[in-house]
């Protein structure tokens, strides 16, 4: 037994040791101080300000069975081997213990709670002792002994399951932990036969009320030591038991989950735009900044147990709950002030239901100050053992320590920051460094699905000749504007573009934007922009792009600027027109910038995928320098692909059909004119959102009549006439 669970051997000694302390706690207080001196960290939150003055051996031994990852746990142990001058051989392995909840790790309420008594600490102390003689020799009066001390203790505040767990730390083969796992494996499962059923708490059921009823769970549990169907013959191997199938389930419990968000996603996005922008099968890393209790009180025990908690005290278990607004009438129902909790709800959701594992969290104390960074590793948690933090996600806490912010941060318990990409700018840019990390695993690469040349041409409309054109021309040239009609698909088109290149829908890799008249070389590059201490130098969205890039030389980024001729080409590019050239990439070709006087090359990994419309009048002709450094790739309308015909056949729909027809025979028209030509060409896109059950006379009347006619009077402004003769060819074969 010891050698499979070797940290019995060394609570059961130090169990021991803590009870010489009975009677001289102020002295065991101190030990414990100098324990966390040892390890070079500050001592837990135990008690309200000023500290504690007194202390119970349960809450002692919590400090190193509470939730943590096994390194720090066995650092923590040996503080305390060595601080108390132990003989007792250090565990490296912990199967089997159950662990405490660092939100819900002492055993008695704060000297300023009124809930707490004048003797709760001295009951502790009474029914540790009992226990432990019971545990060493299991007679009736040693029974009677535990009983009494028990019944004294149990209505005490905080207690309830917490107590067994005590108790199985303390002596692990005579106490059976009444944890969430181990009821939940033993009592509501049934996963150990039906006596142990029958006799353990479920995990709704209030937990035991007596010192009799306890150790009646113990024994009835026990019984079953041996039997042909248990195979366990300890409470440890129980406990080691639960931990595994519970992970089991809940690891198929998310899948599955993740599988229905996923489908539920796309389906949202089918149903409301179609063919759009956004890629319902992609998830992208969020950012979010976290207060780890007040003040913070429990960033040390957060941090070392590998968590992150929420009290939320409105709420018990989040998962039920399959929208925000279900949660707010959850609320209405109990809290009539529920209308001026609208933050509580949305950091309930999102906390739940929206972060995700491997998003980033920071870790602030106040305005202007980061403790720590991490990446988020599990799913949402509930625990009723988790005292005030019973909301719990793990987290691999990659850095800690301090760093001062410029600008001020949110004053909440929980915000997403994802959006505000210039202060997660500066927030990534404390921990650049290698030597602030601890020793953790590298942050976790976001699993994008694939992308295929093959799920290319399912998406697009395009055939596979032209598709190959277009790929190998951007390769080669780097740079390429993809120009057509209105409805062509360009946007669409250009980030699968990408996307087929790489393989992979990594979103990482890929970024787009958007010029127009007002955007500038500070957007783009560099500029000052003002902030709280005056003006400070801000790199632009093409400058922090290439910085990724360069970071990661062997994968291919894609930039991708959207109606590009609307910008000030030759304003927004600056020094930058020769370096985009694909022959003046990399670092043997520089430029010095104009505001920080930087030498910034472009990195030959960057691909650059304009956009541009043809048929806007309103638009000059791009600078000739500029064009000269991008190839040009005409889009048509994609009515005779393979892809739409499918996709005509799949709808099947008369009216619609005889639409096609008549916008084909529009574009010809349109085509011959001399003041037109193709560039003005109806796409196929302003058809693509269509399905059978949505695609009625109604729907593609409306889309005729508010989306053709209006372009059509544009085209022909000077020839009314035409507009209605093709207004009229367009409405009658929808008769």
């Amino acid at each position: 037994m010891a050698t499979r669970f070797p940290w019995i051997e060394f609570c059961t000694a130090f169990a021991d040791e803590l009870l010489r302390w009975r009677n001289d706690r102020t002295g065991l207080l101190e030990k414990v101080k100098e324990t966390y001196d040892r390890l070079g960290k500050k001592l837990p939150t135990l008690d309200s300000e000023p500290g504690p003055t007194d202390i119970d051996p349960f809450t002692v031994l919590g400090l190193f069975s509470r939730k943590m990852n096994d390194g720090n746990r066995t650092a923590r142990i040996a503080a305390f081997k060595e601080t108390f001058g132990m003989n007792a051989e250090l565990p490296h392995s912990f199967e089997g213990l159950s662990p405490l909840y660092p939100g819900n790790a002492t055993f008695y309420a704060f000297h300023d709670d009124p809930r707490r008594g004048e003797r709760d600490i001295q009951n502790l102390w009474d029914l540790f002792e009992a226990a432990l003689a019971l545990g060493d020799h299991d007679t009736p009066a040693s029974r009677e002994a535990f009983c009494q001390a028990y019944d004294h203790t149990i209505d005490q505040p905080f207690l309830k399951f917490k107590l067994p767990m005590g108790l199985s730390c303390s002596r692990p083969l005579a106490f059976l932990s009444l944890d969430g796992r181990n009821r939940w494996y033993l009592g509501d499962k049934a996963l150990a036969g039906p006596v142990c059923s029958e006799h353990v708490p479920h995990e709704k059921d209030p937990a035991p009320a007596s010192g009799e009823a306890y150790l009646a769970i113990c024994d009835a549990v026990r019984s079953q030591f041996g039997t042909k169907a248990f195979p366990f013959t300890s409470f440890p191997e129980i406990s080691h038991a639960a931990r595994v199938e519970s992970e089991r389930v809940n690891k198929e419990t998310k899948e599955k989950n993740k599988a229905d968000t996923a489908r539920r996603k796309l389906e949202a996005q089918e149903a409301a735009d179609g063919r759009g922008l956004g890629d319902a099968d992609v998830e992208t890393t969020r950012y979010w900044l976290y207060t780890p209790g007040k003040d913070p009180c429990m960033w040390e025990e957060f941090s070392e147990s590998g968590i992150m908690g929420l009290r939320l005290s409105e709420f018990d278990d989040l998962t039920p709950y399959d929208s925000e607004k279900a949660m707010q009438r959850a609320l209405l129902d109990e809290h009539a002030d529920a209308p001026r909790k609208t933050t509580t709800v949305h950091a309930a959701w999102q906390f739940a239901h929206e972060m995700k594992p491997g998003d980033v969290v920071f870790a602030q104390r106040g305005r202007q100050e980061i403790l720590g960074r991490g990446v988020i590793t599990s799913d949402y948690d509930y625990t009723e053992d988790g005292g005030d933090y019973p909301h719990v996600r793990e987290v691999t806490w990659t850095h800690k320590g301090h760093w001062g912010t410029r600008g001020t941060l949110a004053m909440k318990a929980f915000t997403d920051i994802t959006k505000d990409q210039k202060l997660v700018a500066e927030l990534e840019s404390f921990f650049d460094s290698e030597d602030t990390a601890e020793e953790f695993p590298e942050t976790p690469q976001m699993d994008y699905p694939a992308y295929t040349r093959e799920d290319f041409l399912s998406d697009v409309f395009m055939d596979e000749g032209t598709y190959d054109t277009v790929v190998d021309v951007l390769r080669a040239k780097k740079n390429i504007i993809l120009q057509g009609a209105p409805g062509v698909g360009k946007t669409y088109l250009a980030k699968r573009l990408a996307y087929s290149i790489m393989g992979v829908k990594d979103v990482e890799r890929v970024q787009m934007v958007q010029f127009h008249q007002s955007y500038s070389y500070e957007d783009f590059i560099e500029g000052f922009r003002p902030s709280e201490k005056g003006f400070e130098l801000s790199r632009g969205s093409f400058y922090s792009f290439c910085a990724r890039a360069a970071d990661d030389d062997d994968r291919d980024y894609f930039f991708i600027i959207d109606e590009i001729n609307r910008g000030n080409l030759s304003k927004i590019f600056g020094e930058l027109f020769m370096l985009i050239e694909n022959d003046k990439r990399g670092p043997k070709n520089t430029v010095q910038l104009l505001y920080s006087a930087e030498l910034f090359h472009v990195p030959a990994n960057v691909h650059i995928i304009g956009t541009m419309n043809t048929a806007d009048r309103s638009l000059a002709l791009l600078d000739y320098a500029l064009r000269r450094r991008f190839a040009f790739f005409d889009l048509t309308p994609g009515f005779s692909t393979e892809g739409f015909q499918a996709y005509r056949k799949s709808l099947n729909n008369q009216a619609f059909d005889s639409l096609i027809r008549q916008v084909e025979a529009l574009n010809v028209v349109i085509s011959d004119d001399d003041a037109l030509g193709e560039g003005f060409t109806i796409g196929h896109s302003f058809f693509c959102t269509m399905k059978p059950e949505s695609c009625t006379d109604t729907a593609l009347r409306r889309i005729v009549t508010y989306e053709l006619i209006p372009l059509l009077k544009e085209y022909w402004f000077d020839e009314p006439e035409k507009v209605r003769e093709w207004s009229r060819n367009l409405l009658r074969s929808l008769e």
